[in-house]
């Protein structure tokens, strides 16, 4: 008898553990995949390309509500969970949610889940959403550029498309991401390092992606997504944490677990947080991971001092503010920083904009940059015109105006990450590359 297994994701750690533990286990048959936190991701199938030989019809995936029908119309005898960026409250309900109606609840451990490499890794992970991640990782890139090393940075899974058709994809160009129809969210991780010069590689299959990547590399760094454990075994494992939100790197999964794993904690923000929060963080870190060298990088917001006095519309992150939990980013604090006047966009927003922010009502001076979709890229579009301002301020990592019409003066925000220590970040990664 083959064990029934529901595995539930966000598309992304859910595909790789079947990848990796499921597809070609005779033992267990998976019945269904679990699809939440992300918008427009549920009522799918993981096609046959991927699934394999045991799996010619693919598998379906699921709204994540319908987990307890499922269990029961399924007759599944194991639930195993596999997303990013819960507290670890949210995630107990859900353990006790699957144990309450008779299956297992299972995690997959770090190393059994990881791929081997023939070249030197560097992975960047975080302890929540929104640290930034993906700054440090253009600071890495960087380093190893200035050192004569070429980098080639694998991303963290974003299959929000054709499963099949972003099986293994490399981006060096704008033109790759406009021919693979990327949507704003992927777009936002993939342009920066683009522009720095710097190959990425992502997709579902990360066996044929990494075997891609090792024929271009030097090094490979591996750019985390949300709080997840890498999927490449690290030969330098740093870890980021975000003293705007202290306590955080204690209380969610699997950030915690990076946390204790990292052999350099970053305090990102360390800049522009209260000088207590920066400690509180310190002091878990240090309790959580006695042993990991802890370096401090502030995040330098760059920003037009002529918006002083305006009113703006402030654009950032999707993912940082909605299941990242921030009530604010670089927009907000360059507006803050040069005294600008952030508009509260509610009464203004459409569709699909619209139901997101109702959602998440915190989200009130300022707009996620939601792109999951062509209908959803349209509402932004349509709430952004809508809203009266002097000045729309965007700060997502990418350049908006090439997404979307923005029919109003527009000036952008960018920030970077720089070391504060003279024994800091580079002084690491350069030791490492000595080393290696």
């Amino acid at each position: 008898m083959r064990k029934k297994v529901i595995i539930m994701g966000a598309a992304g750690r859910d595909f790789h553990n079947f990848n990796m533990r499921f597809r070609n286990d005779a033992g267990s048959e998976i019945v269904a995949f679990t699809a939440a936190q992300i918008p427009f991701i549920g009522d799918r199938l993981y096609p046959p390309a991927l699934s394999g030989p045991l799996y010619p019809e693919g598998i379906r995936i699921f709204l994540e509500d319908e987990l307890p029908r499922l269990i029961t119309d399924l007759k599944a005898d194991e639930v195993v969970f596999s997303y990013s960026d819960l507290s670890h409250e949210d995630v107990m309900h859900r353990a006790s949610l699957v144990v309450s109606l008779g299956a297992d609840f299972r995690f997959l451990g770090a190393e059994t889940t990881m791929l081997a490499s023939i070249r030197p890794v560097i992975s960047v992970c975080a302890v929540r959403t929104g640290s930034g991640k993906s700054g440090v990782t253009r600071f890495i890139a960087r380093v190893l550029k200035e050192r004569g090393k070429r980098p080639v940075v694998i991303r963290h899974p974003m299959p929000y498309g054709d499963l099949a058709a972003q099986r293994a994809q490399r981006f060096s160009s704008y033109d790759d991401m406009r021919r693979a129809d990327c949507t704003i969210e992927e777009m936002e991780e993939y342009e920066p390092l683009v522009s720095d010069g710097v190959t990425v590689f992502a997709g579902v299959d990360y066996a044929e992606i990494l075997s891609n990547a090792e024929k271009e590399a030097d090094v490979i760094i591996w750019d985390g997504g949300n709080n997840d454990l890498p999927f490449i075994r690290p030969d330098l494992e740093i870890v980021v944490a975000d003293p705007l939100r202290p306590g955080h790197e204690s209380s969610y999964f699997p950030g915690e677990a990076n946390a204790r794993r990292a052999d350099c904690l970053v305090i990102n923000k360390a800049d522009s947080a209260e000088v207590e929060a920066v400690k509180t963080v310190e002091a878990n870190l240090s309790a959580l991971n006695p042993t990991a060298k802890i370096i401090k990088t502030a995040s330098v917001v760059k920003a037009d001092p002529s918006i002083a006095g305006k009113s703006v519309l402030v654009i950032e992150d999707g993912p940082t503010l909605t299941h990242g939990g921030m009530d604010f980013g670089a927009g907000v604090y360059a507006a803050r920083t040069f005294g600008a006047h952030p508009i509260d966009v509610r009464p203004y927003a459409v569709g699909s904009i619209k139901e997101t922010l109702k959602k998440y009502p915190r989200l009130t001076t300022l707009l996620p940059a939601m792109g999951y979709s062509k209908g959803q890229v349209r509402d932004l579009e349509e709430t952004v015109n809508n809203t009266p301002c002097d000045l729309v301020l965007i700060a997502t990592p990418i350049d908006l105006s090439r997404v979307i019409n923005i029919r109003k003066p527009f000036t952008r925000v960018e920030y970077e990450v720089k070391d504060m220590e003279k024994d800091g970040l580079a002084s690491v990664v350069a030791g490492f590359i000595e080393r290696v």
